[in-house]
């Protein structure tokens, strides 16, 4: 089952949060609302099921995926630079 995450960053927090998370339907959604605001979606199963798992909207991410989505911010950084 597809499952997708949207993050969010506040540099005043210093520590990324999840704004939300869903499996399925909800999952397709949260990936039509990022794309048609103009979001990079990156796919990362691992890092989907981790926060899947163990994490719920509002909360911040765990120290544990942050070095996973420091790669897909470099991932997206570079592509906005092309």
């Amino acid at each position: 089952m597809k499952k997708a995450s949207a993050i969010v960053y506040n540099p005043e927090e210093g520590v990324p949060k999840l704004l939300a998370k869903g499996r399925g339907v909800d999952a397709e959604k949260i990936i039509s609302l990022a794309k048609e605001a103009g979001v990079e979606v990156v796919e990362d199963s691992t890092l989907a099921s981790l926060l899947d798992a163990g994490v719920n909207p509002g909360d911040f991410v765990p120290y544990w995926c942050w070095e996973a989505l420091a790669k897909i911010l470099a991932f997206v950084l570079s592509e906005e630079s092309k």
